[in-house]
Formats: C-alpha cells, sequence, structure tokens
C-alpha cells in the first residue's frame, strides 16, 4: 500500500489495521488547540495521523501517543520519527486502562495533567467480522469501551484542558451522558453529513470540566462526489495535498 501524502508530513499505513479515513483528518483538523496547549495525548492512535496533524497545528512541546497494537504502534513511530516534530511526538505501546492504571500511580504532585486529549476511538458495538482479526479489534468497542475512554480522560485531564473525539451520531446523547458522569460537559458540537441530503453521520465532540451554553453545527462534506464544499476545504487544506 502506498504511503499516505500530506502537504507537510508523510502517513506510512501497510502495518495499520485501520487506514487513513476522513473521521481521523476531520478529528485532528477541529480539535481546538491554543499556544497554551503544552501536553497532547491521542488514544489509540493507529498511524499517528493525528498526533502529526497536531503537531503542525501546534506549539505543544510533548505530544504522546498511545497504541495497543503491536504493528500499529511500529508504524506510528516510524511515522513520528520520520516526521519534522520527531522531537516532540512519542507513541507508548500499552492499553489505556493499563496506562491510567499506571499514571493514577503516580504522585498527583508530579503527574503532569494533558492540556488536550484526543481519541478517534473503536466504535462498532456490534460483533464485525471482516475476517482480519486485526482490523476488528481496531473497529469494535469492546477493545475500549466509551464508558472507560471517558473514564480515563478525566483522570488525564488538566483542569482547563479539552478533550475532543469523533463517534456516530446516534451514540451522540449517550456519550454526553456518560461524560456528564465524569464532570465532563460539551462545549463545542459539530454534527457532519456526507452531503446535503444524507442524514448526520458523525460527531465531533469537544469536552471540558466547565459547563456552557452551545449551539450544535454542522458541517456537510460534499456537494457531490469528489466536489467539495467551502467549509470542509478550509477546514483540511493545510493538510490535503489537492485542497
Amino acid at each position: 500500500m502506498k504511503p499516505f501524502r500530506f502537504k507537510q508530513f508523510t502517513v506510512n499505513q501497510d502495518k495499520c489495521a485501520m487506514k487513513i479515513g476522513t473521521d481521523g483528518v476531520l478529528l485532528g483538523a477541529w480539535t481546538t488547540v491554543k499556544d497554551t496547549s503544552y501536553s497532547i495525548l491521542d488514544i489509540g492512535a493507529g498511524t499517528g495521523v493525528i498526533s502529526l496533524m497536531l503537531a503542525q497545528r501546534s506549539y505543544a512541546e510533548n505530544i504522546e501517543a498511545i497504541e495497543l497494537d503491536g504493528d500499529a504502534f511500529e508504524q506510528c513511530t516510524e511515522n513520528f520519527e520520520a516526521s519534522e516534530w520527531g522531537d516532540r511526538l512519542f507513541c507508548f505501546h500499552a492499553g489505556f486502562d493499563e496506562f491510567v492504571d499506571e499514571y493514577t500511580e503516580e504522585d498527583p504532585e508530579e503527574a503532569e495533567l494533558y492540556d488536550v486529549i484526543v481519541s478517534n476511538p473503536p466504535f462498532y458495538s456490534e460483533e464485525v467480522s471482516s475476517g482480519d482479526d486485526a482490523r476488528d479489534q481496531a473497529r469494535q468497542n469492546s477493545s475500549l469501551p466509551f464508558d472507560e475512554l471517558v473514564s480515563g480522560v478525566s483522570k488525564l485531564l488538566s483542569p482547563k484542558g479539552i478533550f475532543a473525539t469523533i463517534i456516530p451520531y446516534k451514540e451522540e446523547e449517550n456519550f454526553i451522558a456518560l461524560a456528564a458522569q465524569n464532570n465532563l460537559f460539551p462545549n463545542r458540537i459539530t454534527q457532519v453529513r456526507g452531503t446535503k441530503n444524507t442524514e448526520i453521520k458523525r460527531s465531533l465532540l469537544e469536552f471540558s470540566f466547565t459547563e456552557c451554553t452551545y449551539t450544535p453545527n454542522e458541517l456537510v462534506i460534499e456537494l457531490e462526489r469528489n466536489i467539495y464544499t467551502q467549509e470542509y476545504i478550509a477546514l483540511t487544506k493545510d493538510f490535503y495535498l489537492k485542497m
């Protein structure tokens, strides 16, 4: 499989079960990063594309990723090292639960919490089988249930930090309720349609520990096949070669 070339970096994905897709690129481009964001955590990094996008977009000195699958971990590390931001990027070979356990065992005074946490989580709750065990594991949320994700994030996020994720629209209400149980509240929501006339497919969600009023907005990706909306172009033009 050919590498996926972006404007400022290249991503190899031949060893990864989950290839680069629109969801990851949307999340990497949409997530809020501030000049004061020092540390970023990418949960379930896969190829590392979201971390690389956030490295391009931010001055964060410490961008860490977690990846459970051995092949994906190796490829993510290679993609990090091949980029111009290799000194700011690091991938851990670990499951999220053990990462959280290890982190929370540290002295609270010394543990550095994250300013930004992102995750493009597995979300196929039904059992799916493609014949590729690694791909199926990467797609099924049994490998990272939403409640486990949100609970862990609440322990790792700094008091003024933000957590951003992308999930199926049908899961939005349930995910927001789970987040509220962990004192995380939506500050920003973008609901994504493929075209103007199709159903909402995805929800981009951004949470913090602060409750605030917000109005969900919509993003339509295409006017017609391979003809992109101005909003989608504006969001992704710094990354895609042909935007």
